[in-house]
């Protein structure tokens, strides 16, 4: 009987909000794909390790410094090779999903890759960070707007014929009405979807505006205003837990982690600090 290595591990669930989004996050010490393909777009990003992998008649590697993409029904097999360990995370996209992605870039066709690795250490991070966050699944907005800047920067850099995501002008009259809107709703479910099309924007076009005019994506601008309605509401004796709510954050870990990494310290800090 084989041995069975009980380090090999995986874990693959389907995206509750993009259909035919799936995600897999995989620890293996001796695993080895036999050839074969997906109907879906992939993405993978190796967090510690790496293995070998061959496709369209070549063999390369899947290490941290290299991003792996792989068209639907694009033939490729893999093994650990000389490395003894690869953790990776990986990302599949499906027809609908991939629809669902063409239609928030404005593309009228599906990207075609004609290479299959990529060094760009900002996209790299940048699909880990999605990865990250789909895996969380606490913030519906965040991970659409990752998911969004992530396959843009993939697309606008290294699809074949550098498809054209349109961008729009620096448009001050719709930037200032979507933050008038997110100032009045912040609190409630906000999405990229909605806000664009109240002026006339696929959500990665919003994208591009909020950052030309503000300097931050709209999540950001949009986490922003919670944090001030969450300050606000603490300073008036409201609970951590009722402040996080009622600014709109998920739960109170949401508001701890946002506060943190933009004050530096922690609503109940802040809350001793300020009733001394």
């Amino acid at each position: 009987m084989a041995r069975t290595d009980l380090r090999n591990s995986s874990r693959y669930w389907r995206d509750p909000r993009v259909p035919g989004l799936s995600c897999l996050v995989a620890d293996f010490t001796s695993h080895d794909y036999a050839p074969h393909s997906h109907e879906a777009f992939v993405v993978a990003v190796t967090e510690v390790g790496g293995a070998e992998f061959k496709s369209r008649g070549r063999s390369d590697e899947a290490k941290t410094s290299t991003l792996l993409v792989f068209n639907p029904d694009e033939p490729h097999s893999g093994r650990m090779g000389w490395s003894e360990r690869w953790r990776y995370r990986g990302l599949y996209l499906t027809p609908s999903a991939i629809e669902t992605l063409n239609s928030a870039l404005g593309l009228e066709a599906t990207a075609y890759f004609c290479r299959n690795t990529f060094h760009d250490a900002d996209l790299i991070e940048a699909f880990l960070e999605l990865h990250r966050v789909l895996d969380d699944g606490n913030d519906p907005f965040e991970e659409r707007e990752l998911l969004l800047r992530s396959f843009g920067a993939l697309i606008r850099r290294h699809a074949a014929g550098k498809p054209s995501l349109s961008l729009p002008g620096r448009d001050a009259n719709k930037a200032t009405h979507v933050r008038e809107i997110m100032r009045e709703r912040h609190m409630a479910e906000l999405t990229l979807e909605e806000l664009g099309a109240m002026v006339g924007l696929t959500p990665f076009q919003l994208i591009a505006l909020f950052k030309r005019t503000t300097g931050l994506t709209p999540h950001a601008y949009l986490t922003q205003l919670r944090l001030k309605t969450a300050i606000a509401s603490l300073g008036r004796g409201t609970s951590i837990a009722a402040a996080a709510l009622d600014a709109g954050f998920y739960d109170q870990s949401a508001l701890t982690r946002h506060f943190k990494r933009s004050y530096g310290i922690t609503p109940l800090q802040w809350v001793r600090a300020t009733t001394g």
